[in-house]
């Protein structure tokens, strides 16, 4: 069920890649100017460097190779998480006091979202039980296996009714960069991480930002088009 307002919803596209600490950093400083009513909610599409990001529920021994990329503690849900160039981010602002305070319906409506926008392209996106957090597809492999892969992260935590962190999108990241990990702590070889390119889909960000702004707007209510936060730039 969509957790619509009416009031519109700062949104903003950054263009460059933005360093995790400088992400964090402006999150943080938000999230606590909507609690005091000093700024509106809001949405951010960005990229990061290549990293590692660790939940709160990360297990030393997911994290495979920790010399790889850099490795930040996210305080988040959920486990260890790459993030990398050709990969949407989307995180997501939002005051649950003004909407409704039901963190099963949030994450709800962010998975729809998410499932919604691979719709978009036809593909057919899933939710899995716990702990397979996120949204999944199904392929079929050489020699006719069937495999589920992720193609969609969620993580989110809430401060005072107000969220941030959020969702991540593979559209076309360098897949060989979750080898460094064991992504969200699922071992199962019958499951493994996809993209969108991946799929055979020769998609690229700006073609996935018009899908996912129209899918977060039919769950969240109407975007506002703002400025990105500035920063140094990041290396890739």
């Amino acid at each position: 069920m969509p957790l619509k307002a009416d009031f519109p919803i700062d949104w903003a596209v950054s263009d460059q890649l933005v360093s995790y600490p400088d992400a964090m950093a402006f999150m943080d400083q938000r999230v606590q100017d909507i609690i005091e009513g000093r700024a509106n909610e809001m949405v951010w599409f960005l990229q990061h460097p290549p990293l590692y990001t660790a939940g709160t529920s990360a297990q030393v021994t997911d994290l495979l190779q920790p010399d790889r990329f850099p490795v930040f503690d996210a305080g988040r849900g959920g486990q260890y998480t790459y993030h990398g160039p050709g990969q949407r981010i989307a995180y997501v602002m939002l005051d649950l006091r003004q909407r409704e305070r039901d963190v099963r319906k949030f994450v709800l409506a962010l998975e729809n979202a998410v499932i919604d926008t691979l719709a978009a392209f036809n593909v057919k996106g899933a939710c899995r039980p716990h702990p397979r957090i996120g949204v999944w597809v199904d392929r079929t492999v050489s020699g006719g296996d069937l495999r589920e892969d992720k193609i969609s992260a969620l993580g989110i935590r809430l401060k005072k009714w107000v969220s941030f962190h959020g969702v991540s999108l593979n559209v076309e990241p360098d897949l060989s960069h979750f080898g460094g990990i064991t992504p969200c702590g699922v071992t199962d070889p019958r499951f493994g991480v996809t993209s969108l390119v991946d799929l055979g889909l020769p998609v690229s960000l700006s073609d996935v930002d018009i899908a996912l702004r129209a899918a977060f707007e039919a769950q969240f209510g109407p975007f506002n088009p703002v400025s990105a936060p500035e920063f140094m730039s990041a290396q890739s």
